[in-house]
């Protein structure tokens, strides 16, 4: 009973939380929605809440989980589908929800049930462009699919807000606990959610069929990514002295992406008459949160090194380094697309 109460205190905060961030992302904007349009803070709300929900299954921390569905809910991809019908983003919003039967699933009763049931999603979409399609309601157009070109925002999705391009990718101080997450999926042979998640990028990549837009197959690898930032965040904050090789190659990583992005800014800058100065300063922003995530990162490598036990800390460090990316990314990625 306390166990159940607990749980449901939990999903009531988290929920509290992504309304009161979505709010304060779409109230600037109230006032000149379209009664439809209103759908687009319910959107964000549940994609968040059923990613966080979802990744209790595989999370234990509150905050790991409350982080995996904010990058969910709130991330350069479901804040990007605003660009199209409200209906969209509530396809994306439901993905989480439709992953739970597969998720909550007794692993020793009929587990042959369980790939029937990771089929739901899948069956979803195809369903949902159907019916849009015979009642001629068109959600995405259908040309819109995943390009090689688009992967170049996976490392500064802002850089993709303002030139209205496709939003792929993750905010910068996430991807440390993202690389931590794979690290702990690879160890722990979750070969399933590998699939899910390759499946899901290779039909993001493909032509469109039976009506639908390929762009919308990337919620499934974006909502596996999402849980493994969330498994990441709690693995960072947990991770012992024989842990401390993977803590440190996440914040190598994220040195690396800031070196990258810097040098990507340099080239920008170099542009004749000032052309690529805008595109120049949102990437070294961007390099600023990746160096922010490699210090926080840093720090819990140190205090690992030193088995130091002291969680919290290494929670406020790790929670407030990604809270602050979140804040400015999305209020940034909202602005651009209103």
């Amino acid at each position: 009973m306390t166990k159940n109460l607990n749980g449901l205190l939990k999903f009531a905060t988290a929920g509290m939380m992504y309304t009161g961030f979505a709010v304060y992302l779409y109230q600037p904007y109230f006032n000149r929605f379209r009664p439809l349009q209103n759908l687009l803070v319910v959107n964000v709300c549940l994609a968040a809440l059923g990613c966080f929900v979802l990744s209790r299954r595989w999370v234990a921390s509150f905050w790991g989980s409350l982080f995996a569905g904010a990058i969910y809910g709130f991330g350069p991809f479901a804040l990007g589908l605003a660009k199209f019908h409200p209906t969209a983003g509530l396809l994306a919003s439901a993905i989480p929800w439709l992953f739970l039967p597969a998720a909550l699933w007794p692993k020793r009763k009929w587990r042959w049930l369980n790939w029937p049931l990771c089929a739901i999603p899948f069956l979803a979409i195809l369903l949902f462009f159907e019916l849009s399609a015979h009642y001629r309601l068109f959600t995405i157009p259908i040309q819109t699919r995943l390009r090689l070109a688009d992967l170049a925002g996976l490392l500064a999705p802002t850089v993709s807000a303002e030139q209205s391009s496709t939003l792929v990718g993750f905010y910068q101080v996430p991807i440390a606990a993202l690389a931590m997450g794979f690290s702990i999926l690879l160890a722990a042979r979750r070969f399933g959610i590998i699939i899910i998640f390759a499946v899901g990028t290779i039909l993001a990549f493909c032509h469109s069929f039976f009506n639908v837009s390929p762009i919308i197959w990337l919620a499934i690898p974006v909502l596996c990514c999402s849980v493994l930032v969330g498994t990441g965040t709690q693995g960072l904050v947990l991770a012992s002295f024989n842990d401390r090789k993977w803590v440190l190659t996440s914040a190598i990583i994220m040195a690396a992406a800031s070196i990258i992005t810097l040098l990507m800014a340099t080239k920008y800058f170099q542009i004749f008459a000032g052309l690529g100065d805008r595109y120049a300063k949102l990437l070294t922003e961007a390099a600023k949160m990746y160096i922010l995530g490699a210090v926080a990162v840093t720090i819990i490598f140190f205090m690992a090194r030193a088995n130091s036990r002291i969680h919290w800390l290494r929670q406020i460090v790790l929670c407030s380094a990604m809270a602050i990316d979140i804040l400015l990314g999305a209020r940034f990625i909202v602005d651009k697309i209103f």
